[in-house]
C-alpha cells in the first residue's frame, strides 16, 4: 500500500533537491530554518485547534447551564404573575367584606405586605441555591398563611427545593398536594412533572412513566407535557 507523503515533507523536497544540486553549508542552513519554521507553524496550528475545541466545550456547558436558569426564571415569572393576580383579587375580596354592613376583620387576618415579602424571601433562597433553607422558609410560610393565594406556588417551589435537597419523599408530598388541591392552577402541570422526577429519584421508573403519561393526557398543551413527551419518546 502506498504511503502518503506529509505536507511538510512536500514543502521541503524542492529545497532538498536544490541543496543536493548546488551543495554548500548556506543552503543546508536555509533548509534547516525552513523546516523549523514549518514545524513551528504546524505545532502552533495544532495548539490553536485544541484550545478552540476546549473553549467550545466550555461554551456549550455554560449555554446549557444558562438555559436551565432561564427556564426556571421564566416559569417563576409566569407563576408570580398569576400569584400576584390572585393576591389582589383576594385582597379586594377581603376589603369588600370589611366594607359590607356588619363586616369585621378576622382576628387572624394576614398582613398582605408581610405575606408577599416572606414568600419572595423564600423564593430568593431557592434562586440562590440554598435549597434546605428555602424548603424551611416555604414550609414555615405554608404553616403560617393557611389561606394565602400563594399556597399553590409555595407547595410547588417547596417540592422543587426538597427535590434538590435530596428529600424526595417531602418533594412528592408537596407535588401531590398541588395536584390534589389545585389541579387547574398554572403550576399543576409542572408539579406533575416534579412528581415524576421524584418517583424517578426513588427508583420507581414505572411509576414515573405512568405519571408522565397522565401528564400528557391531563395537560396536553402545557410546557411540562412537551417535556413528558420527549422523555416518553412520543409526539
Amino acid at each position: 500500500m502506498k504511503r502518503l507523503v506529509p505536507l511538510a515533507a512536500l514543502l521541503i523536497l524542492p529545497t532538498v533537491a536544490s541543496a543536493q544540486l548546488f551543495g554548500g553549508g548556506e543552503t543546508q542552513r536555509q533548509l534547516d530554518a525552513l523546516r523549523e519554521n514549518v514545524n513551528q507553524r504546524l505545532e502552533a496550528s495544532s495548539r490553536a485547534q485544541l484550545e478552540l475545541s476546549s473553549q467550545n466545550e466550555l461554551l456549550r456547558a455554560e449555554v446549557a447551564r444558562l438555559r436551565g436558569q432561564i427556564e426556571v426564571l421564566m416559569h417563576e415569572v409566569e407563576s408570580l404573575k398569576q400569584r400576584q393576580k390572585d393576591f389582589y383579587v383576594d385582597l379586594d375580596d377581603r376589603l369588600r367584606r370589611l366594607e359590607a354592613p356588619g363586616g369585621a376583620a378576622p382576628q387572624s387576618a394576614a398582613d398582605p405586605a408581610a405575606e408577599s415579602a416572606e414568600y419572595e424571601g423564600a423564593l430568593n433562597l431557592l434562586k440562590a441555591g440554598q435549597y434546605r433553607e428555602a424548603l424551611a422558609a416555604l414550609n414555615a410560610f405554608i404553616a403560617k398563611y393557611t389561606q394565602s393565594s400563594f399556597l399553590p406556588g409555595a407547595h410547588f417551589w417547596a417540592g422543587n427545593a426538597a427535590l434538590q435537597a435530596k428529600e424526595v419523599a417531602a418533594a412528592s408530598n408537596h407535588f401531590n398536594t398541588v395536584l390534589a388541591r389545585w389541579p387547574v392552577d398554572t403550576v399543576a402541570p409542572d408539579a406533575m412533572l416534579g412528581l415524576a422526577n421524584s418517583q424517578q429519584a426513588l427508583g420507581d421508573a414505572k411509576a414515573a412513566q405512568r405519571t408522565l403519561q397522565a401528564l400528557v393526557e391531563r395537560y396536553p398543551e402545557s410546557t411540562a407535557a412537551k417535556t413528558a413527551r420527549q422523555r416518553l419518546g412520543i409526539r
